[in-house]
C-alpha cells in the first residue's frame, strides 16, 4: 500500500448536514434580547433564499437563553412565540434552564442559581431577589412570585426543551458529550455541563458535535466539534453556524459594549475584535 493511500484512508470522513436542507445553530443568548432580535430578523430575511425542495431552513438554538443578560423575559417571549418565522425551529435545554427549573421546585436548595445570573432573570420579570441568607419562606415566596409572573407560554417553552438534536452527521447539544457513550445514552450531566474533559478529548465520536456553553473569542471548528458560544451577554456578539451539505460558515450579529449590573457584580465587557 502506498504512503499516499494510507494517508488518505486515515482521514476522518467529512460530516454532512441533512441532504437538501440548510441549518443554523445559534449560540448562548443569556438574556440579550437585543442580539436575539437582530439574529431572528437576519434568519427570517434569509429564510426565503435558504428554502430548499426538501423543506425550510432548520434553526437549532443551543440553550442558555436566560441569566446574566438584562432581558431573559424578552428572550423567552420571542422564542416561545415560535421565532424565527418561516423556519423549522428546535430548542435545546441548557444548564441555566435546568437550574431555573430546579429553583422553581426547590428555591432554598437551589438559591445558588442567583449567583450564576439568576438574579438578572428574576428582575427581568419584576421579582426582587431576597437576601441570600433569607429564610426558606422568603425564598419560596420569591419563587412563587416568579412563577406567577411568567406567562404560561414561557413555562410551556421551558418544559418542552429538547436534550439534543441529531441531524445528518451532526449532534447538536448544549455543552458536550461523554464520548464513551452513544448519543442516545448521554446523561444530563454530559449534555448540559461538559467542559474541559470533552474539549480536551481526542476520542472519535459517532457525530460531529455542535455545542455552546464554553465561551470562545471566535467560533471554533475541527473535525470533531464546532463551538459557537461567543459570550453574547458580555461580548456583544451572538453567533450562528450555518450548515449546508459539507459546508459550515459563521454568521455573527453585534451590538456595542454593555455594562451589566446585578446585586452582586458589575461586568464591563470589551467587544470581540473579529478582524
Amino acid at each position: 500500500m502506498s504512503v499516499l493511500r494510507l494517508f488518505n484512508r486515515s482521514k476522518s470522513p467529512v460530516a454532512r448536514f441533512l441532504d437538501g436542507r440548510v441549518g443554523y445553530a445559534v449560540g448562548d443568548i443569556h438574556g440579550r434580547s437585543d442580539l436575539l432580535a437582530d439574529m431572528l430578523d437576519l434568519l427570517e430575511r434569509r429564510s426565503i433564499e435558504d428554502e430548499r425542495l426538501a423543506g425550510p431552513p432548520i434553526v437549532i438554538f443551543l440553550g442558555d437563553y436566560v441569566d446574566r443578560g438584562h432581558d431573559s423575559a424578552g428572550v423567552l417571549g420571542m422564542l416561545a412565540a415560535g421565532r424565527p418565522r418561516h423556519c423549522e425551529c428546535r430548542y435545546l435545554r441548557g444548564n441555566h434552564e435546568q437550574s431555573l427549573m430546579a429553583f422553581l421546585e426547590n428555591p432554598m436548595g437551589n438559591r445558588g442559581w442567583l449567583l450564576q445570573g439568576g438574579a438578572e432573570t428574576l428582575m427581568s420579570y419584576g421579582v426582587r431577589p431576597p437576601p441570600f441568607n433569607g429564610s426558606a419562606d422568603a425564598w419560596r415566596e420569591a419563587a412563587d412570585e416568579f412563577r406567577a409572573r411568567m406567562p404560561a407560554p414561557h413555562i410551556d417553552f421551558l418544559d418542552g426543551l429538547e436534550r439534543y438534536v441529531e441531524l445528518g452527521d451532526y449532534a447538536f447539544v448544549h455543552a458536550g458529550v461523554d464520548d464513551t457513550r452513544s448519543l442516545a445514552d448521554q446523561p444530563d450531566e454530559a449534555l448540559y455541563w461538559s467542559r474541559n474533559a470533552f474539549i480536551a478529548s481526542k476520542r472519535p465520536f459517532s457525530h460531529r458535535v455542535v455545542h455552546g456553553h464554553t465561551p470562545v473569542d471566535q467560533p471554533y471548528a475541527d473535525a470533531r466539534r464546532i463551538a459557537v458560544d461567543t459570550g453574547a451577554y458580555a461580548s456583544g456578539t451572538l453567533t450562528a453556524a450555518r450548515f449546508e451539505g459539507e459546508t459550515v460558515s459563521f454568521i455573527p450579529v453585534r451590538r456595542p459594549n454593555v455594562t451589566v449590573s446585578t446585586p452582586s457584580r458589575t461586568v464591563l465587557a470589551d467587544q470581540i475584535d473579529w478582524g
